[in-house]
């Protein structure tokens, strides 16, 4: 399968995303529960990514809703938008 230039950025961007949003729910996850010893470095890893971006969506949310962070979702819903255009704006180049 030949792909152009643009085929290839949108799929490296459709890639990305969803390889950062599953990394986000798997950070979401371990920080529910007591990992072994032996995973700490894999729940350090997934807060050294995700926190500064999910940081950064926590101080835009005007409201705070106690022990519930919507910082996530708001997060993971800007990401496919953004998603979205970038596919979008390439596609134009096609």
């Amino acid at each position: 399968m030949v792909l152009d230039a643009v085929s290839k950025a949108q799929l490296f961007v459709n890639v990305f995303v969803g390889v950062y949003i599953v990394a986000i729910l798997a950070y979401i996850l371990t920080s529910w529960v007591q990992l072994p010893y032996s995973l700490k470095p894999v729940q350090r890893f997934l807060f050294d990514v995700c926190d500064p971006y999910l940081r950064f969506w926590r101080r835009m949310l005007p409201f705070r809703t106690g022990p519930i962070d919507f910082s996530p979702l708001v997060a993971v819903a800007a990401l496919v938008l953004l998603e979205q255009i970038v596919i979008a704006i390439l596609g134009r180049l096609h």
